[in-house]
């Protein structure tokens, strides 16, 4: 059986999805990505990552965004 890597409990981090283990997000791991920091950089400035832990938060992201519906937005006409 494989380890479940993300996890969600009321008690840590108000529920946030995190790595196991941690108190590290999946939001902070995004947004860290989404700033310009490489894997490495992360993993250098928290040792309890794994590359592993952070492909895994990037797959939690990606199965949610697949299960959300997104309606465009639409500029309203003057």
């Amino acid at each position: 059986m494989q380890k479940r890597l993300i996890i969600s409990d009321p008690k840590v981090m108000m529920g946030k999805p995190v790595i196991a283990g941690t108190r590290i997000t999946v939001e902070m791991i995004l947004e860290k990505l989404s700033a310009g920091e490489t894997v490495e950089q992360i993993l250098e400035a928290h040792p309890r990552l794994t590359r592993e832990a952070i492909r895994a938060a990037l797959a939690f992201a990606a199965q949610a965004l697949r299960s959300d519906v997104v309606y465009p937005a639409v500029e309203a006409v003057s």
